[in-house]
């Protein structure tokens, strides 16, 4: 039996965005966080988990499908994608381990810029994979727009 690529690109993307929030202590229950002033449109703390155990998923699959395809630009598309993961992983402990919101909004800014990059180059490789990084890219939008208002709302502080 063959073992498809996504059968190991999901568990490890899955362990590595764990990580990084759970060792940055991402989310509701940091003191620091907590203390923020949010915009009205924060989603509840339930939903961020949710959303990124989804979003890690897609991306893994989203990965093992590029892995898989014959294509001058698979290996592009590879780097690009693990260019946008290292930014991805990098965000939580800047935002909420090193409390850099200011900072944090300039990772996530780079960040969407690559992973757009990396949903084109997925694109020309293999469709499907493109397909699954789209709810990433809103998801990227929306996590952008919150780090923004945060530091918007709680300045100079932040």
């Amino acid at each position: 039996m063959k073992l498809s690529a996504w059968m190991l690109t999901v568990p490890v993307i899955l362990l590595l965005g764990m990580a990084s929030g759970w060792l940055s202590n991402s989310g509701y229950g940091n003191a620091w966080f907590d203390r923020l002033a949010k915009p009205s449109f924060m989603p509840p703390g339930w939903a961020f988990p949710v959303a990124w155990t989804t979003l890690y998923i897609l991306m893994g699959v989203a990965l093992g499908l590029v892995i898989e395809t014959q294509s001058p630009l698979r290996n592009l598309a590879i780097t690009l994608f693990a260019v946008q993961l290292v930014l991805n992983l990098a965000w939580s402990p800047v935002f909420f381990g090193m409390h850099q919101a200011r900072v944090g909004l300039a990772i996530i800014l780079i960040l969407f810029v690559a992973a757009a990059a990396t949903t084109v180059a997925f694109w020309r490789v293999q469709p499907t994979a493109a397909l699954l990084m789209l709810p990433y890219l809103g998801w990227l939008l929306l996590a952008s727009a919150l780090n923004g208002a945060i530091v918007r709302l709680n300045l100079p502080n932040v």
